[in-house]
């Protein structure tokens, strides 16, 4: 990890490991909320129980909050599964009814909290392109 990646993977690191350990007691309707979101967006989800997809989604994130942690875990890696899960959650937001105004891709009040997302997929594509354009000057 260059030093320069250091404090976007260090915040951005926290924050989903954070996230993902706040989902490890998720169960029942709260799983089910969840779950109804994902299924919504990812329709294949749905062959996954609300309980077991929980617990995936929680090491999921435990996961990747601790590779962008990782000093050891290559830039272009982490930044590969960062836009990889921000994607997902980009995809949530376009396909979640109610999330954004009409027809335009404006959040509704509702869809601020999933928009903001998009900041996700900007930092992994960052952090890969960065990694890839570092390794040519060298």
């Amino acid at each position: 990890m260059r030093l320069t990646h250091a404090p976007l993977r260090v915040a951005i690191g926290a924050y989903i490991l954070n996230s993902g350990v706040s989902k490890r007691s998720l169960e029942g309707e709260a799983a089910e909320g969840v779950h109804g979101m994902a299924v919504g967006a990812i329709p294949q989800l749905g062959q996954v129980p609300p309980d077991r997809f929980a617990v995936l989604l929680s090491r999921g994130e435990i996961a990747l909050g601790a590779a962008l942690l990782a000093p050891f875990v290559p830039s272009l890696l982490a930044g590969a599964a960062l836009t990889a899960f921000g994607a997902g959650l980009v995809q949530l937001y376009l396909k979640t009814p109610g999330m954004r105004e009409g027809t335009s891709l404006r959040p509704s009040q509702a869809g601020i909290g999933l928009a903001k997302d998009v900041w996700l997929v900007g930092a992994g594509v960052t952090l890969m392109l960065d990694s890839l354009t570092h390794r040519r000057r060298r």
